[in-house]
């Protein structure tokens, strides 16, 4: 990985298909509301296709699967493959895991051995898909051990575009995934970094405060059309928080074209515009000049 030689860095993508399992059937209605919310109408890519698709756009990129099997019984595509994919294109691909805090010690024991024999860079939660708090002590256990690597992990946090306008919201509640929540595991974990992934609607200045409180903190742009953003963020992501806001586009579900193209048209200013799409993401990351850890 040339990071010298990158246009950018998305620190949130989506590995949604396995070339190892099957699809599993019950995710379909809740691709389908998903996509609908998100207005796209591409094709669903393996992970060999995402890093083509980033590599042909000078482009590096954070993947990671969801594992929600807990709360949905959806198959999960497994983290070994993300993990071995990303060793056959480092180039392009930083692998995150994903391990549902509902599985304890032993999620914990996995996400040892996804660290220490798969290389793994980071970890995903989705507090709405796995039906839990963030600050819910029962998933310490699992933090321990990301925080005893020094490895971020991202939180989705705000509203979900899983699950909108199907009956009940497909079974997602939305509370679980209030940023202050966060705040509690940045005040445990001070070794941990912490994703606040999305503009974090309806709780974007609890975002902004925990952001700007906690050191660790940081906050990506994904899942949502530059354009959309609210005032307040911008506001800070230009000034107190320029060092800590992150360029992430939610591919497949937004393609970073269109991001960056309407990134382009917001008032972001030309000194803090290389610190959100790439610097802020090598500094996090701990990748030096030759993109490695």
């Amino acid at each position: 990985m040339d990071t010298k030689n990158l246009v950018a860095i998305d620190v949130h993508t989506h590995a949604e298909v396995s070339s190892r399992i099957p699809d599993d059937p019950l995710w379909q209605a809740m691709q389908e509301a998903s996509a609908r919310y998100f207005k796209d109408e591409g094709s669903r890519p393996t992970i060999p296709e995402i890093a083509a698709y980033y590599r042909e756009r000078k482009m590096a990129c954070v993947i990671f699967p969801v594992d929600m099997e807990s709360s949905t019984g959806l198959v999960r595509v497994p983290n070994e493959e993300v993990a071995e994919a990303a060793a056959e294109n480092p180039d392009v691909l930083i692998p995150f895991a994903s391990i549902d805090p509902a599985k304890g010690r032993m999620g914990a024991r996995e996400a040892r051995r996804l660290i220490e024999q798969f290389g793994v860079r980071g970890f995903k939660f989705h507090p709405s898909m796995q039906a839990f708090y963030p600050n819910d002590r029962s998933a310490y256990v699992l933090y321990e051990v990301i925080a005893e690597a020094r490895l971020p992990a991202v939180f989705h946090t705000g509203h979900s575009g899983i699950g909108t306008g199907m009956p009940g919201g497909g079974g997602v509640r939305l509370k679980y995934s209030n940023p202050i929540y966060l705040d509690d595991v940045a005040v445990d974990f001070p070794d941990m970094p912490i994703i606040m992934a999305h503009p974090s609607f309806p709780w974007q200045d609890e975002a902004l405060s925990v952001c700007l409180h906690k050191p660790q903190v940081y906050i990506d742009l994904s899942g949502w059309s530059p354009r959309y953003f609210p005032p307040q963020l911008i506001q800070y992501a230009n000034t107190l928080l320029k060092h800590k806001v992150l360029f992430g586009s939610d591919y497949p579900l937004i393609a970073p074209d269109r991001w960056l193209t309407d990134f382009e048209q917001i008032a972001i200013r030309p000194e803090v515009r290389p610190l959100i799409l790439k610097e802020n993401a090598i500094k996090l990351l701990g990748l030096d000049a030759s993109g490695q850890a």
